[in-house]
């Protein structure tokens, strides 16, 4: 078979697939139409098969409100943190990073090492890197209004110091509508 009539095959054969797609399946019944109850009255409810009135539904259920939780930290991950924070003070912020990254260790699902070791980044000028920590930050704090708002406030910051203020402004618009007033 030459190429042009493989290719007119399957040519052909596509457009046959394409075709038969958009017939209907004549092995599903039609969805019935909605009736509408002219306006201002209510629908009109069919009795059940016994002949009995349907019960009324019941209204429906109220929208949970997010959990209010406050993170706090473990009297030794508190430890580390202040020996972390003196560590940054006398300028060794690489052992700062550490001495946190040993406190997430024993804590890594607690949202305010994550913050402590974002602002840690941003001092190494690590902004990207403060960034995604400060994201982390926010899946954890949820139910923690401060904490998330602090992780979005840290997120600002990278965002500003990478001079993307359109991004920092609206992190900071989020941080201000978490903060407890």
């Amino acid at each position: 078979m030459s190429f042009m009539r493989m290719r007119a095959l399957v040519a052909m054969l596509v457009l046959a697939g394409l075709a038969a797609c958009s017939l209907p399946n004549p092995y599903v019944p039609p969805s019935p139409r909605p009736t509408q109850p002219p306006s201002g009255q209510p629908p009109e409810v069919p009795p059940q098969p016994d002949g009995t009135a349907v019960p009324e539904q019941p209204p429906p259920e109220p929208v949970p409100q997010r959990p209010t939780r406050t993170f706090t930290l473990s009297p030794p991950s508190r430890a580390l943190v202040t020996q972390a924070q003196e560590q940054a003070q006398n300028g060794d912020v690489t052992a700062a990073a550490a001495t946190v990254e040993r406190a997430l260790r024993i804590e890594p699902s607690n949202p305010l090492l994550w913050i402590e070791l974002g602002k840690l980044r941003m001092r190494e000028a690590s902004y990207a890197q403060a960034e995604s920590v400060g994201r982390k930050a926010v899946s954890l704090a949820t139910g923690d209004a401060r904490a998330e708002s602090a992780a979005w406030t840290l997120i600002a910051d990278s965002f500003r110091a990478r001079g993307r203020n359109t991004d920092a402004r609206e992190a900071d618009e989020r941080a201000a509508q978490l903060r407890p007033r």
